[in-house]
């Protein structure tokens, strides 16, 4: 349920309805705009009178909310949530660029990426220190030690660090982590939401492959419902029929995403495609549909990576194409932090 206010209400006022709701079981949030201020209620709110909420003398109108997500909806939180990411923020029309390889393999690897990357303009550096894989036979990562490099790279380069996380056990090795994410394998994995939701650290959520938009967002709610409200969604392509690519980018996702939640969303073209040379359209694309962000591969040697070399870029292609993706952030109204 929302609860639109009326304009130069009392404090006092505010918040005898405030405690008048608490008293009923019911959490208000507060989204103070520069016009409207509006009370964002969640618990059993089937049980309130709706009628009688509109006769409250501050109350200026009242909405349920039908969906099923309450804290990712934009109903509740109708301005666009900023996801501070050391000295950056993402999302509200700021755009980045997160890059860097599928996996941390070795120091002069991560450090070589890293600050070619930086250079070319992305300001987050990803490398993956557990590896989900299909088989149990891949390369799986260098697990604490690939946190240490990447955290060695931060220091080298100053670059925010994102890395996936498995499970709970892992959360104490993910403490001084900049942003979490939350893989496509594990987008469901409730447990762990729960957890990620009481710290107080960005969340990159990217999407299942076979997962609806309403599922991805009821995700998210996993974690704001435990009081992180720093959750950045990401689009990552879904499994369809198409075999000619990895996956099938779904691009209509970011403004029905961005319609039904205040939440930033990024893409990876990279994972979307499996495919180096479709990196850059995909990109462009995603930029033009309004993705406040992307996440891009880039190895210095792929044809020797220990994971997803066919999908990722040399530093040399990252170079080109930051140019271009900048370009369309602007014409898109986006405001580029360096």
């Amino acid at each position: 349920m929302v609860v639109t206010l009326k304009s130069n209400i009392q404090e006092r006022q505010l918040n005898d309805f405030i405690q008048w709701l608490n008293d009923q079981a019911i959490e208000a949030k507060i989204i103070r705009g520069v016009h409207t201020t509006i009370l964002g209620l969640v618990g059993d709110t089937a049980q309130l009178d709706i009628n009688l909420i509109r006769q409250v003398s501050i109350v200026e109108d009242v909405v349920r909310v039908q969906e099923p997500y309450k804290k990712a909806n934009r109903k509740f939180h109708p301005l666009d949530t900023l996801a501070p990411v050391g000295p950056f923020s993402i999302g509200a029309g700021n755009f980045h660029v997160i890059s860097g390889p599928c996996s941390v393999e070795s120091e002069k690897q991560i450090e070589t990426v890293a600050a070619r990357v930086k250079a070319a303009g992305a300001t987050l550096l990803r490398g993956g220190a557990f590896k989900p894989r299909t088989s149990p036979y891949s390369f799986q990562g260098l697990r604490a030690e690939g946190l240490d490099l990447l955290r060695h790279a931060r220091r080298r380069t100053g670059m925010p660090i994102v890395t996936e996380i498995m499970n709970t056990s892992h959360i104490p090795l993910f403490e001084d982590v900049d942003v979490i994410q939350v893989g496509a394998r594990n987008m469901q994995n409730f447990e762990l939401l729960k957890e990620l939701g009481h710290l107080d650290k960005p969340i990159l959520l990217k999407r299942g492959l076979s997962n609806t938009v309403e599922e991805l967002l009821m995700s998210a709610e996993y974690i704001l419902a435990g009081g992180n409200e720093k959750v950045i969604l990401c689009e990552r392509g879904i499994r369809t029929f198409e075999t000619a690519t990895r996956n099938t980018l779904d691009l209509s996702a970011i403004p029905l995403i961005k319609r039904l939640s205040h939440l930033p969303v990024i893409v990876d073209p990279s994972h979307a495609a499996g495919l180096s040379w479709m990196v850059e359209p995909l990109s462009l694309a995603a930029v033009a549909a309004g993705a406040d962000g992307l996440i891009i591969e880039v190895h210095n040697d792929p044809e020797h990576a220990l994971s997803d070399g066919p999908q990722s870029l040399t530093p040399d292609q990252f170079d080109a194409l930051m140019p271009k993706v900048k370009a369309m952030a602007q014409f898109m109204g986006r405001r580029i932090e360096e």
